[in-house]
């Protein structure tokens, strides 16, 4: 399968943040060409994006699919509470089903707002449903069962052996990881050092080095989860995953907002990776990460919306403007450019997976992961003096992606999803959430 994209505006994030009118050629799964003049050729596929801008897809290190059922049933909570009495309860609660249509829920808003990669965070049962809709909808992703086997406040329904927990993710990277040519891959995915022993996390310290696979976990997101941690551990949160065996360039960090200097050192030195997620660390008053003093190190970081019951949302656009906004209260209007933004949105994120030799900008070589945009809108308008950086990080919404492009495979057009039935997902999902949510046996007030 070849496809041309011609007339475009290229904006392709590379090291010198190239951008110009052109034309791009694919061949199978890879970038073929990308050039300023015409491409020739014969094409199975033209697409005539005059007008448009092609850029690469953004990367989103840190997403909940399973709780895209929850959306706007765990509102105006912090987050131990928001844990303890719904997000636990309601994950709990999942069959085999409704996590399918949760996922596949996910999935469509995160195709329509142009992110192409992910690193998707599951819950404790029915993982192999949601990989199954991960699978069908073209999505490039890293994705785990959640682990967790300690705690008094876990309820029953996700409380689990740590052996078995093992097994079970081990018997799932088995069935998935490098599946579809590596477009799917598989991370081990303990929740955070609060559910997890150290049995579980020694083991899966153990098993991602002997599988080569990738950790992904949340870090420092929450004063009283950190306190936790110093209390019944011993040490602070970085420094116990580093006695865990767990701190390299393969584990992943959600947050990050609550740090102590020693523990900037110890991630800097490790090479481990931070996603930064500020809708919700907003939304459950957990703080604001110094995203900008942790880029300063030198320290990988991606940028992700997290789950949609803390952001109520899985949209890049949202994520982007937050991360500039926030920073520019704190360190003056200059903090964190449009540049950065976009940087981090895309390179950062498949850095972060360990990817950045495939994905994260548009070169020769590297996989045909694309979205198109359409800036031609009220709220975009004017385009002036090549200010389209501008008109994405701050004026950007999902509206505005007209293609989105994975793997070389077109997944919508002209904003029609191509593999996802939108009426028919919504539909499940609303089934779908009044039986977990009874089944979670919670109370609205």
């Amino acid at each position: 399968m070849r496809i041309l994209i011609k007339n475009a505006y290229i904006l392709t994030m590379d090291e010198k943040l190239s951008k110009f009118k052109g034309n791009i050629s694919i061949k199978e799964d890879k970038i073929e060409k990308i050039s300023k003049s015409e491409i020739e050729g014969i094409f199975d596929k033209v697409i005539d994006a005059e007008g448009k801008v092609a850029m690469p897809g953004f990367v989103q290190p840190h997403i909940h699919l399973c709780q895209t059922l929850f959306r706007g049933l765990a509102d105006d909570m912090e987050l131990m509470d928001w844990l303890k009495y719904r997000i636990w309860p309601l994950e709990g609660a999942h069959d085999e089903e409704s996590i399918y249509y949760s996922a596949k829920l996910g999935l469509s808003e995160l195709i329509k707002s142009g992110t192409t990669s992910i690193v998707d965070m599951e819950t404790v049962h029915h993982t192999d449903n949601a990989i199954q809709a991960i699978y069908e909808s073209g999505i490039r992703a890293v994705t785990g069962k959640v682990m967790m086997d300690y705690g008094s406040d876990v309820p029953k329904s996700l409380i689990e052996n740590w052996q078995s927990s093992v097994y079970e993710s081990t018997e799932l990277l088995k069935k998935w990881h490098g599946k579809d040519g590596g477009r799917i891959e598989y991370a081990f995915t303990p929740r955070f050092v609060v559910s997890c022993s150290e049995d579980l996390l020694l083991e899966v310290s153990r098993l991602s080095k002997e599988y080569g696979v990738k950790v992904h976990t949340h870090a420092s997101e929450n004063r009283g989860e950190i306190e936790f941690v110093e209390q019944d551990r011993g040490m602070t949160n970085i420094a116990y995953l580093k006695k865990m065996g767990l701190l390299d360039e393969n584990l992943i960090l959600a947050h990050c907002i609550w740090l102590y200097d020693e523990e900037i050192e110890l991630i800097k030195n490790s090479k481990t990776k931070i996603v930064h997620c500020p809708s919700s660390n907003l939304k459950l008053s957990s703080g604001v990460a110094k995203i900008p003093e942790l880029l300063g190190y030198g320290i990988d970081i991606g940028l992700a919306s997290d789950g949609p019951p803390c952001s109520n949302n899985l949209d890049a656009f949202i994520e982007m403007r937050l991360s500039s906004l926030i920073q520019k209260v704190r360190l003056g209007p200059k903090a964190m450019d449009c540049n950065t933004v976009l940087y981090m949105a895309t390179m950062g994120g498949a850095k972060v997976m360990g990817k950045e030799k495939e994905i994260g900008s548009l070169e020769k070589g590297k996989k045909a992961d694309i979205i198109l945009l359409d800036l031609n809108k009220v709220y975009n308008a004017p385009s002036f003096k090549d200010n389209v950086e501008s008109q994405i990080v701050f004026s950007g919404k999902a509206e505005n992606v007209d293609t989105t492009i994975v793997n070389g495979k077109i997944l919508m057009e002209e904003r029609k999803l191509l593999y996802m039935q939108e009426e028919d997902i919504i539909k499940n999902c609303n089934r779908a959430i009044e039986r977990v949510w009874n089944r979670g046996g919670i109370s609205w007030n």
